[in-house]
């Protein structure tokens, strides 16, 4: 890509990651430089494996839900599905099995519906509650 604009060497300008978010992605890849590349799976299968994280892979991925999110937004900035999965797939984990109020919680949203507005929307979705 470099090559195609004439520019091989000289810094890469990265102002999208931040120096910290940018060596814990440096210490992600070179603990898997090794690794074979995924295979291509259907997105059924994909889907079924949320909780699949390595046990070094949940170990990187416990951080604060600050660096969390930027190491998401970094690693799909710099095209590094992998990450980008882990860290999605601890995204996901976090909120398996709460109630949105319990979510809410864990992310600091401000739930800005009306007691309408929530009752419309349970209404809505009672067939996704488990039972």
């Amino acid at each position: 890509m470099l090559e195609d604009i004439g520019e091989t060497s000289g810094p890469i300008p990265l102002a999208s990651v931040s120096g910290t978010v940018f060596k814990k992605i440096v210490e992600y890849c070179t603990h898997h430089r090794a690794d074979p590349p995924a295979p291509v799976d259907d997105a059924e299968e994909a889907r079924k494996r949320t909780t699949d994280i390595s046990d070094w892979d949940s170990k990187f991925i416990q951080v604060d839900q600050e660096m969390l999110f930027e190491i998401i937004l970094a690693s799909n900035y710099l095209d590094i599905k992998p990450l980008l999965d882990v860290g999605c797939k601890h995204v996901a984990n976090m909120m398996k099995g709460k109630s949105a109020e319990e979510i809410r919680k864990q992310f600091n949203i401000i739930n800005d519906f009306t007691p309408e507005e929530e009752e419309q929307i349970r209404k809505e979705n009672e067939w996704a509650e488990e039972r």
